[in-house]
């Protein structure tokens, strides 16, 4: 019996010490995908030095052509706005501690919930805050050896998941599947071109799937680094 035991116990150590190699192994190829995703899109020295961002993107809402424009700020202040017929009809945003809103030309404090999100943001770009251990826990998945993709699987600390689908010889993102069980809420992104916008290779075709039909974004323009003040996100 007492054999019996000991062999049980070594076995379930050595289980143990399997299933934590394989997850060391798994977060250390995570990383090294998505360090390789960030050299291609334009180094780790450019994406950590981007500490505002604009882009301006066209698509088609309720049969009406339209604009989003986005301003960031790091560590995490943003705004979101529509643009239609050259004026703004909506507009969304951070000021680093209070999301606020913009509907019918009145201004109002917002659902704090749509907001959560923003506090534990400290990069601009995802795939630096990715690396970021106090941030996310990321892990290697598999390989789509048809379509030629890595997965790899971010878990924030709020629980949600982005699910990346990295091209194996580009590693450029081509697919992000987000999941937030907390609200029950799922989208899908897809990459289809990128473009560069100076040192900065940026997807500038995107697709939003759901339920209600696809929405497809043309990006056009992008800039980082200038022409953005805290100013912009006051209320």
């Amino acid at each position: 019996m007492k054999l019996l035991t000991t062999a049980i116990t070594i076995c379930s150590v050595f289980a143990a010490h399997q299933t934590a190699f394989s997850q060391s192994t798994n977060e250390t190829k995570a990383k090294e995908i998505i360090e390789k995703a960030i050299d291609t899109t334009g180094g780790k020295d450019l994406l950590s030095s981007i500490k505002t961002l604009y882009t301006k993107s066209s698509t088609v809402m309720d049969g009406r052509n339209v604009n989003y424009i986005t301003k960031e700020m790091a560590p995490n202040m943003g705004s979101f706005e529509i643009e239609y017929q050259g004026r703004i009809v909506y507009r969304s945003w951070f000021d680093g501690k209070t999301g606020y809103e913009t509907v019918n030309g009145e201004k109002k404090v917002a659902d704090q919930e749509e907001f959560k999100d923003k506090l534990d943001r400290k990069y601009i770009m995802n795939e630096i805050a990715y690396l970021d251990p106090s941030l996310y826990k990321a892990e290697f998945v598999g390989t789509d050896q048809e379509n030629k993709l890595q997965l790899v699987k971010v878990t924030a600390k709020d629980g949600s998941v982005t699910n990346l689908y990295y091209d194996t010889e580009s590693f450029l993102l081509k697919k992000e599947v987000h999941e937030n069980p907390a609200k029950g809420s799922f989208s899908t992104t897809l990459c289809t071109e990128y473009k560069k916008y100076g040192d900065l290779n940026y997807c500038s075709k995107t697709t939003l799937r759901s339920e209600n039909g696809d929405q497809v974004m043309t990006l056009l323009d992008l800039y980082y680094n200038k022409n953005i003040r805290k100013s912009d996100f006051k209320f």
